[in-house]
């Protein structure tokens, strides 16, 4: 009888050991088809030579994963969502593609639940390193598509596996733009910033969004740190000087300006600003200077003409209130340049009411009758 039982036992053991080497065998395809695909991308074999490898590996996993005690395991797993993100990524079938991308993702939820120690670590990142990849091709499809809102939940969670990658993080924030999710838009245009992205627009959006915000200073040290690394971009510097107009900030507005003439000479635009922040804080000799500059770059700047007549009609009122001598003449030439700035604007833009109205005003003061009288009648043509 013991004998008996010893002889069970002992055929009972080499039994239970067959089952599990037929269980294992599977899974050591699978394992190998890692390898070999390994080596076929080291050698630079094409696509179906590779696809070829893994579709022997998947079904060895598969095999396993459908075995009660081998899909419990988590090398099972881990293999099927490596060998499945790789056909995501190199299927040039979009159908097939998309198919293994679904299962691969499937693959790694199990693995991680099922590798508590950890052992099938480089597999799992390596599979989730495939599906970003597959992720991003998918959100740039959808991005060109005008899906915006399926582009920014992709992207999202790529740029967040590849929180380096700085343009990855703007084209996160473009596409949160385009849904009006500013929020998100501003996380991710400052991850790039953060991480050493210098383009100038990802500076002026973080202002634009800062503004929205009613983030004021925010708003104008991001266009600071804009200046700094893209020293003479003439946007982001009229943003700048813009946004400290539009807060008031008008001395800190004419430094900025006097730096940048220094070498940008031909800003009309500047030029213009220049003058009338001074004509707005009693320097009229400045303005003028200033606007016959920006006039000598662009004979026909209709602003910079108007503003002109209209600071030498200001100067022409602060002679007539001098003590001096000569307040009449200095008066009388000053009205005179006045007119002939504002009627150069008038020819460029004739439909221009203020324009008209300060024409009217000299030729009253100079008694010229019949030309008030034909201003007048234009304005009622208005």
């Amino acid at each position: 009888m013991s004998k008996i039982s010893f002889i069970g036992t002992i055929f009972l053991v080499v039994t239970t050991w067959t089952l599990a080497f037929s269980q294992k065998s599977q899974l050591l395809i699978a394992r190998n088809s890692v390898g070999k695909l390994q080596m076929a991308i080291n050698n630079k074999q094409d696509a179906n030579a590779q696809l070829g490898i893994i579709g022997e590996g998947i079904k060895a996993s598969e095999a396993a994963q459908n075995d009660k005690k081998t899909k419990k395991w988590p090398e099972t797993w881990a293999i099927k969502a490596y060998l499945s993100s790789y056909v995501a990524i190199t299927d040039p079938n979009e159908g097939n593609s998309d198919k293994y991308y679904g299962l691969a993702i499937e693959a790694i939820d199990s693995a991680k639940r099922l590798d508590k120690f950890q052992t099938n670590t480089h597999l799992i990142e390596a599979s989730i390193y495939n599906i970003n990849i597959k992720k991003q091709e998918k959100a740039n499809a959808a991005f060109a598509k005008n899906d915006f809102t399926t582009a920014f939940s992709l992207l999202k969670e790529v740029s967040d596996f590849f929180p380096k990658d700085t343009t990855l993080a703007v084209n996160t924030a473009l596409a949160a733009q385009n849904i009006r999710g500013f929020d998100n838009a501003l996380e991710y245009f400052k991850r790039a910033k953060e991480n050493g992205a210098r383009n100038p627009a990802i500076f002026q959006n973080l202002a634009n969004i800062y503004t929205s915000k009613f983030e004021t200073d925010q708003a104008i040290k991001t266009l600071e740190d804009g200046i700094r690394v893209n020293a003479g971009d003439v946007n982001l510097t009229n943003n700048y000087i813009n946004l400290l107009l539009d807060n008031e900030k008008y001395v800190e507005a004419i430094k900025v300006i006097e730096n940048t003439l220094k070498t940008d000479t031909a800003n009309k635009l500047l030029y213009f600003l220049y003058g009338y922040l001074y004509q707005n804080n009693s320097g009229l000799g400045t303005a003028e200077l200033a606007y016959n500059k920006a006039l000598v770059i662009d004979e026909n700047y209709f602003d910079a003409l108007y503003q002109l007549g209209v600071a030498y009609i200001q100067s022409a009122n602060e002679a007539l209130k001098s003590t001096s001598a000569d307040k009449n003449q200095k008066f009388t030439s000053f009205i005179n340049r006045a007119e002939v700035a504002l009627l150069q604007a008038h020819e460029i833009n004739q439909n221009d009411k203020p324009t008209v109205q300060l024409l009217i005003e000299i030729y009253t003061r100079k008694n010229k009758l019949d030309k008030v009288q034909e201003l007048k009648s234009k304005l009622e043509e208005f």
